[in-house]
C-alpha cells in the first residue's frame, strides 16, 4: 500500500523506534524507570529526558524553554487557556484556516474569538485589522488541510507591539522550516517522524503560564503526570534526525512536488503554489465523488481532507474559508507525502488515482 497521508502523521523513524526500546526495556532491564524518581533508574530515565528535551529544543528559536504534553492539541489549548490576557477577558484573534485545537479553544475565551478572514489563496494579510482590546493572536505556520505558509514574521511582530500574546502552531512547520519567534508555539512528535502521544509547547523566555493540569508539578509547575521518557526519546530522536536532515528532506520534498504536479496537472489546486509547504498537495476536479474514489483506490492511503474531521459529513471549514462551496470542497483529496516516499510511489498513486476518477466521467 502507498502512503500519501503525511499531513495526518508521519511514518515512524527507525531512529526513533531504536531509541525509544531501550526506555520501554532495555538491555540492562531499567527502561522502566520514573524520571521523577531519585534513585539510579529514575536519574538514567531523567538523563534521557533531559537529552530529548535539548534535541527538541534545537527545533525552536533561541530563548525558550521546552515543555512536554501529550498532544499538540493539548500544547494550544494550555497556551491559549493559561495565559494572562485570556484570562483578562480580552479578544483572541485566530485565522480563519486554524486547526480546530485553535477555533475551538478560542471560542471558550472570555474576551471571545475573533476571525481573521483569508483570501482564495490560502493565506491572511499580515496587515488584517483585528479588534483593538485583542489580548491574545494565534495564527499557524502551516496549513494542514491546504499546505498554506502563513506571514509569520509579520504577524507576530504586529502582535508584539499591540502587546498580545502570540500563539503559533507549527505542528506542519517543525523539522521542515525555521519556526518564527513567537510566545507560545506547538509541535507535535508523530508529525516529524516519532511516536504518537507526545507533544511540546515551547514558551518565550519570561513567558509564564496558569496550569491546566495540577498535581505533583511536572513541566516547571505546568503540567503534572509522570513523563514517558520511551515517548520523548523517540520525540527527540526524531527530532535530531530532522534537523540534520532538513536540507536534504526539502530537496527531496521538491522533486516530488514536481512529479505531482506532472501527474496532476489537469486538477486544480487549493490554495498559493508558492507560498505553501510543497510535501503538501491539495487539489480538486469538478464531478469527483471522493467517497467513491477513495474506495476505489484502496491500496493508496490519501485523505478527503483534515484527518482529524474526517467523520464529520460538513464541508471543510478551511476549504470554505477560500471561497469553495459545499460542493466544490468536496470534490478536493489531499495528498501528502515525505522522506519515505518515492517518485514511483507518488508515479503509482497518480495513476490509480487518475484512472479512478476518469471511470467517474469527472
Amino acid at each position: 500500500m502507498i502512503y500519501l497521508d503525511y499531513q495526518a502523521t508521519t511514518p515512524l523513524a527507525p531512529e526513533a523506534r531504536d531509541a525509544m526500546l531501550r526506555w520501554l526495556d532495555g538491555p540492562d532491564g531499567m527502561g522502566f524507570g520514573n524520571p521523577h524518581s531519585p534513585h539510579r533508574y529514575g536519574r538514567q530515565a531523567a538523563a534521557a529526558v533531559d537529552l530529548a528535551r535539548e534535541r527538541v529544543a534545537a527545533l525552536f528559536p533561541p530563548g525558550g524553554r521546552v515543555i512536554f504534553t501529550g498532544t499538540a492539541t493539548e500544547a494550544l489549548n494550555m497556551a491559549l487557556l493559561g495565559n494572562e490576557p485570556a484570562r483578562a477577558g480580552k479578544a483572541c484573534a485566530i485565522s480563519a484556516i486554524e486547526h480546530s485545537a485553535v477555533h475551538e479553544t478560542a471560542a471558550r475565551l472570555a474576551g471571545g474569538r475573533h476571525i481573521i478572514p483569508v483570501g482564495e489563496n490560502g493565506l491572511i494579510d499580515a496587515n488584517a485589522e483585528w479588534p483593538e482590546d485583542t489580548g491574545v493572536v494565534s495564527v499557524m505556520q502551516v496549513n494542514n488541510e491546504i499546505g498554506t505558509i502563513q506571514p509569520i514574521t509579520e504577524i507576530a511582530r504586529r502582535a508584539r507591539e499591540a502587546g498580545a500574546f502570540f500563539v503559533c502552531d507549527a505542528v506542519q512547520a517543525a523539522g521542515k522550516l525555521d519556526i518564527p519567534m513567537a510566545d507560545a508555539i506547538a509541535i507535535s512528535a508523530h508529525k516529524l517522524h516519532g511516536p504518537k502521544g507526545i507533544g511540546a509547547l515551547w514558551l518565550r523566555e519570561g513567558v509564564e503560564l496558569a496550569p491546566l493540569i495540577t498535581g505533583g508539578g511536572q513541566e516547571d509547575g505546568l503540567r503534572s503526570g509522570t513523563l514517558s521518557p520511551a515517548l520523548i526519546a523517540g520525540f527527540g530522536a526524531a527530532a535530531k534526525l530532522a534537523k540534520e536532515r532538513m536540507i536534504a528532506d526539502r530537496e527531496h520534498i521538491e522533486t516530488l512536488w514536481a512529479k505531482g504536479r506532472q501527474f496532476f496537472s489537469d486538477w486544480t489546486l487549493n490554495g498559493s503554489e508558492e507560498a505553501r509547504w510543497h510535501g503538501n498537495l491539495s487539489i480538486r476536479r469538478d464531478g469527483l465523488d471522493v467517497a467513491r474514489l477513495m474506495s476505489d483506490c484502496r491500496n493508496v492511503a490519501f485523505s478527503a481532507g483534515s484527518a482529524c474531521a474526517s467523520s464529520s459529513v460538513e464541508p471543510s471549514r478551511v476549504l470554505r474559508a477560500i471561497g469553495l462551496d459545499a460542493k466544490l470542497a468536496k470534490t478536493t483529496i489531499r495528498l501528502g507525502f515525505g522522506r519515505y516516499t518515492t517518485g514511483e510511489d507518488l508515479e503509482e498513486a497518480a495513476a490509480a488515482i487518475n484512472a479512478a476518477a476518469l471511470a467517474q466521467g469527472a
